[in-house]
């Protein structure tokens, strides 16, 4: 399920049109609208250091770069209705006359009974995006369910990291060797300060988590394994309010919409 979603849910980094709706606001800056957009939810009075323990994987600084400086240019509910929009644009774009069809919106009210069935006890991203009203319109509803869904697992994820005793910042250098890139040239983390990232790569060897920059050590890559076996181990509780029979419509009826995001993203 994650590789039908994840395509639906990433939109908002993936396309032009979620980015050309938030500028519209009066932003600047890609990173102005991603922390806008994605934090919204929370509201405009949450600090900085919420923020920044709830996405976990910033750098000391970078969240407070942006929050709240962010809510003097828009308000939470104009980045969440300008955000929506632009999704919707990108999936019509994309999908094109497939989102009118009765299949799509089965899709979508699928993926909505699982994505508002699961406990909010220790998803806070997952709760935050739970209190919005779910959007009537078949392709704003299709988003809304995939990005609940995507908060809910990274809520896990994040549990899963915190089991293994692995900061935000050390998850980036093991997605990085997982993906067979360098961790200075990996885009999370290749901008941060080089002592920083000297310091980082240093603590994670000295933790027995690498050998070097670029490899693991046999420790490193089970724990890697196994922060990615939990994670999906607790993105599962949503997909348990759909019947195997509704599941499996739920699949047959993504497929060809992953198939076709997953081939824009490539294009562009």
């Amino acid at each position: 399920m994650f590789n039908l979603v994840e395509p639906i849910g990433v939109i908002p980094y993936s396309a032009d049109e979620p980015n050309e709706a938030m500028f519209a606001l009066g932003f600047t800056n890609y990173w102005d609208v991603y922390f806008a957009g994605r934090a919204a939810p929370l509201g405009s009075c949450v600090p900085a250091a919420v923020v920044h323990a709830l996405f976990y994987n910033f750098a000391p600084g970078e969240v407070a770069r942006h929050i709240p400086k962010v809510w003097s240019t828009t308000t939470p509910e104009a980045a969440i209705a300008a955000r929506q929009e632009g999704c919707v644009n990108a999936l019509r774009r994309i999908l094109g006359d497939g989102v009118d069809s009765p299949d799509f919106e089965r899709a979508g009210e699928l993926l909505t009974t699982a994505a508002i069935s699961a406990p909010l006890e220790g998803r806070p991203m997952y709760a935050a995006l739970r209190a919005l009203p779910v959007p009537q319109e078949p392709v704003a509803r299709l988003f809304h369910a995939a990005s609940l869904l995507r908060e809910h697992r990274g809520d896990g994820h994040i549990c899963a990291l915190m089991a293994e005793g692995i900061g935000g910042l050390e998850a980036h250098v093991l997605l990085a060797l997982d993906v067979g890139i360098p961790a200075p040239a990996f885009g999370r983390i290749h901008h941060l300060p080089s002592a920083l990232l000297t310091d980082l790569i240093d603590k994670m060897k000295a933790r027995g988590l690498i050998k070097d920059e670029a490899t693991f050590t046999p420790a490193g890559r089970q724990a890697k394994d196994r922060v990615e076996a939990l994670t999906d181990d607790l993105a599962h509780v949503p997909y348990e309010a759909l019947e195997p029979g509704e599941l499996d419509e739920l699949i047959a009826a993504l497929e060809p919409l992953a198939q076709k995001l997953i081939a824009a993203q490539d294009v562009t």
